[in-house]
């Protein structure tokens, strides 16, 4: 949502910004940097998507290189990097890469990824939990990829997560939210920010999780390897904001017959009396 169109909105469709460790954002869609064909793309689609916060991979961070690099796509004026430390697969490196993220970019925040094995990349959940615990201790600001367990989710707000990002579908799998009952209890469960994370196939999906009363979304696929990742970057934006809204408007219960959308009680008909044919 652009600035105008922030003046515009009526004050009871407001929402209330999404706090993330010194932050706070209107957008609650976050977006990644990988896949796209080149800097521009990437500069274009982050500019459209709306997002204020950028995920960037920290291992594909090259400072040596000659001509744009991926930080230059980046409008740091408007948008936050939260660097990952995608690629690790064991709480040591995680940490290494969180540190190295730390002193390059100088932030605290960290979206913590620690992998299981390169076939599923799910999440370590032993391995999520020992470098979340070091993590905080050395101050970061750490936003957790985990599954979809309430209680491990549970388990990371103790050991002072300021987010769980819950994955909807594997990475990259274009799956959307496989299980909305477990993300549902977690939400329930979790006081922290539940970001829905990985997995997002197109609009629907943002949707979906937003509906649930997620926090927010991280996508990277889903606008990147889309046919045409600038319109769907506009697709995205429109159905975060969309989902939100539903959810705060609150949905009407589902029923198993029909419920007349115009009752008949009280109508005049030919005959001049109720009911009458």
């Amino acid at each position: 949502m652009s600035q105008d169109q922030r003046a515009a909105t009526p004050a009871w469709l407001a929402d209330e910004p999404l706090v993330i460790g010194e932050h706070a954002f209107t957008s609650r869609l976050f977006v990644g940097t990988g896949k796209y064909k080149d800097v521009a793309e990437t500069r274009a689609a982050l500019e459209i998507s709306g997002t204020q916060c950028v995920t960037v991979a920290v291992r594909r961070v090259d400072l040596a290189a000659k001509g744009p690099s991926l930080l230059d796509a980046i409008d740091r004026t408007k948008q936050v990097i939260l660097p990952n430390t995608a690629g690790c697969y064991d709480a040591a490196s995680a940490i290494r890469t969180a540190e190295l993220a730390r002193d390059l970019l100088g932030t605290r925040l960290v979206k913590l990824e620690v992998l299981g094995d390169t076939k599923t990349l799910l999440p370590d959940p032993v391995g999520t939990l020992e470098a979340t615990k070091e993590l905080v201790a050395q101050g970061f600001h750490v936003l957790v990829y985990t599954s979809d367990d309430p209680r491990l989710g549970v388990r990371l707000e103790e050991l002072g997560a300021v987010a769980v990002m819950p994955a909807g579908s594997p990475i990259g799998s274009g799956q959307g939210v496989l299980n909305p009952f477990a993300i549902r209890i977690l939400l329930e469960l979790v006081k922290v920010p539940v970001i829905v994370d990985a997995g997002v196939g197109t609009a629907s999906d943002v949707a979906i999780a937003m509906e649930l009363g997620a926090a927010g979304v991280l996508l990277n696929t889903g606008i990147a390897s889309a046919r045409e990742p600038l319109r769907m970057a506009a697709a995205m934006r429109d159905a975060c904001s969309a989902g939100r809204q539903a959810f705060l408007a609150g949905r009407i219960p589902r029923k198993l017959y029909a419920n007349a959308s115009s009752p008949l009680e009280g109508l005049i008909h030919a005959a001049g009396r109720p009911g009458a044919t």
